[in-house]
């Protein structure tokens, strides 16, 4: 009984061995066939023409005002009271833990005048409810004012050097944003506004206001013909638009974004002011020239009706006014 049993294994042994020699040989004469498929992704940013297009704008009513343009040719959404859900809008970031960074440059006698009225307004109004992050960039950080702030907001003071002339210290601060976003900003919040201080916030300036790249419409313009905005006409300069270009006079006082595209734009602009210095140039309007060459040539996402940004005169068609500028004395606020 036992002499048959160790014959039977061994037989099956002996099949087992002969079976895997013949897969062997097999497989030495017809080897499997892989196929690798490589697929390619074109990148592209998120403010492209297409992406305007999506789901995410069904929170927008662009027919909720009739007497005011609500998109652009590209079909970017231009806020005005009335056009969205501030209830809604505040529900869908809350969800995503959204956290919105603010910049504000606060240089010399701008920081004693205006700095405390901005950054106290900011703590009512500015994306009340969410999660902020000041960054102050000033340059004597002693003068900060203390600031009572709302649970989940911060506030970081930066000191930055001093220019010798106003007109450096408006340009030379897109120097100043790109070096913070790249070094700090872009790992703190999801995303990012950089104001100017000269103003005030008076009414809710919200997350609806977010978008991948923002723009906002220069109150003294939205309502004029293109051949009255105040481009850059020089062709020598990198800021050039031509008098048959242009969309909107954008404000270089609000913009914003997603940091790596704010980013982007600071690195531009301040890329065209080293070109015009070299050329021995400077743009109409400074940094602002250049971002609206920026904007142009980049068409943004989501742009702010002049309600986010107005003036002093009161006008019928503005229903709610979100900021304001302040008045100024630039003979004594530029005077160094």
């Amino acid at each position: 009984m036992q002499v048959t049993l160790d014959i039977n294994k061994q037989m099956v042994f002996v099949v087992l061995l002969f079976m895997a020699v013949l897969s062997v040989v097999y497989l030495s004469y017809h080897p499997p066939r892989l196929t690798t498929q490589v697929v390619k992704k074109k990148l592209q940013f998120d403010w492209r023409k297409n992406d305007v297009h999506s789901g995410t704008q069904s929170w927008f009513n662009s027919s909720a005002v009739t007497d005011q343009q609500t998109l652009t040719s590209w079909g970017a959404p231009i806020l005005w009271e009335g056009t969205f859900n501030p209830v809604e809008r505040d529900e869908f970031y809350s969800k995503k833990k959204t956290v919105i960074g603010l910049t504000v440059f606060a240089i010399g006698r701008y920081l004693d005048r205006y700095l405390k009225d901005f950054l106290e307004s900011a703590e009512q109004h500015f994306m009340k409810g969410h999660r902020v992050i000041y960054y102050v960039m000033v340059d004597i950080a002693s003068k900060v004012p203390a600031l009572q702030l709302s649970p989940g907001r911060n506030l970081t003071v930066i000191e930055v050097p001093r220019q010798s002339r106003w007109q450096d210290i408006s340009m030379m601060r897109m120097q100043q944003i790109g070096d913070l976003i790249q070094d700090q900003i872009r790992f703190e919040v999801t995303y990012l506004f950089c104001f100017d201080v000269d103003q005030v916030f008076v009414g809710r300036f919200g997350v609806e206001a977010l978008a991948y790249s923002v723009a906002q419409i220069h109150s003294a313009f939205f309502a004029a013909n293109r051949n009255k905005f105040t481009y850059e006409r020089s062709p020598k300069s990198a800021a050039y638009i031509a008098l048959d270009e242009g969309d909107f006079y954008y404000h270089a006082a609000v913009f914003g974004g997603r940091p790596d595209l704010v980013l982007n734009l600071t690195r531009t602009c301040l890329e065209g002011i080293i070109r015009d210095k070299s050329n021995k140039v400077e743009a109409v309007w400074h940094d602002e020239s250049h971002l609206n060459r920026y904007f142009l040539d980049h068409k943004p996402a989501k742009l702010l009706s002049p309600e986010y940004c107005w003036d002093l005169m009161p006008a019928k068609h503005i229903r709610y006014v979100r900021l304001k500028w302040l008045p100024k004395d630039y003979k004594k606020l530029r005077d160094n």
